[in-house]
């Protein structure tokens, strides 16, 4: 397990309950302190009960000034930040021609601005501590299916907003990495499974690394260790950096005349199955449908 020296301390956004809520224990164990933010109190509450030195607040990432109460409070609880995750994300189910404006939309403001809005209200606490940024990005940065478009698209803007905010505070002694895990058994991905048929078939169907499913705790556990070593790239799992390597195979066109062919009957078909459950978003998801 990846240690820490005592009393760093780890903001989390995202935290109430899968990859964020499992690094949070995690990094508890590790020798860390950790502030959680989110948008489930109870569920906060009743995790930052069972953790050691952890606070918590109730952040919505796409609303500034909720942000910037949050790191105030942080600061006033544990007087620094070393670590910010991050996490905050949310996947709707549809392609963009069913699915709602506002939740397309709402797909990009979460998993994109979100991060950006958290960089930024934290950036002076992270200045200060010489501190490391873990924004989570995906394998969808550089992978693409049909009705993953919003999510992708987000995910794609994580990884290149990382890349570029690692060249701009380098020389302040700020690090910067990306996270980029594949399928993992979240709420989030769980949920997609349970409403959607065609998801199931495409995930058994895909070859190597796209059809690789990994725990919560091994995904929270390589991203600590990400963290301990200040990386630039985190893949989960680490095969997933060969898609990364030939992403101009994977999103090239003959992986995308294969993809079409599949897509003709697959498109419809997954467009059918969202139109039956009626909702845009997963039982579990903060967003409403």
């Amino acid at each position: 397990m990846a240690q820490f020296p005592v009393g760093r301390v780890l903001l989390i956004t995202g935290a109430a309950r899968g990859i964020g809520a499992e690094l949070a224990r995690q990094a508890t164990a590790a020798g860390a302190r950790v502030a959680l933010l989110g948008l489930e109190p109870d569920r906060l509450a009743a995790l930052a009960e069972t953790l050691e030195g952890a606070s918590w607040v109730e952040c919505d990432v796409t609303d500034q000034a909720a942000l910037a109460a949050a790191v105030e409070s942080t600061l006033a609880t544990h007087g620094k930040i070393d670590v910010v995750v991050a996490n905050a994300g949310i996947a709707n189910h549809g392609t963009v021609a069913v699915t709602p404006p506002e939740a397309v939309a709402k797909v990009i403001e979460v998993n994109l601005l979100g991060v950006v809005r958290t960089v930024t209200a934290t950036l002076p606490a992270i200045t200060a501590s010489r501190g490391h940024y873990l924004l989570i990005s995906s394998a969808a940065a550089f992978t693409m299916l049909p009705g993953m478009t919003p999510y992708a698209a987000s995910k794609a803007g994580v990884e290149q907003f990382a890349n570029g905010l690692r060249l701009e505070v380098a020389h302040k002694g700020v690090t910067v990495g990306s996270a980029h895990p594949i399928w993992i058994d979240t709420d989030m991905v769980r949920d997609l499974k349970q409403d959607i048929g065609t998801f199931r078939r495409s995930l058994r169907r895909m070859p190597g690394p796209l059809g690789a499913e990994v725990s919560v705790e091994d995904c929270a556990s390589a991203l600590l260790e990400g963290i301990a070593r200040r990386a630039r790239k985190v893949y989960v799992p680490r095969s997933v950096a060969v898609l990364s390597a030939l992403r101009t195979l994977t999103l090239g066109r003959l992986v995308e005349r294969a993809m079409l062919a599949q897509a003709r009957t697959q498109v419809p078909e997954f467009e059918a199955e969202v139109a039956a459950t009626g909702r845009f978003f997963g039982e579990h998801s903060t967003e409403k449908n």
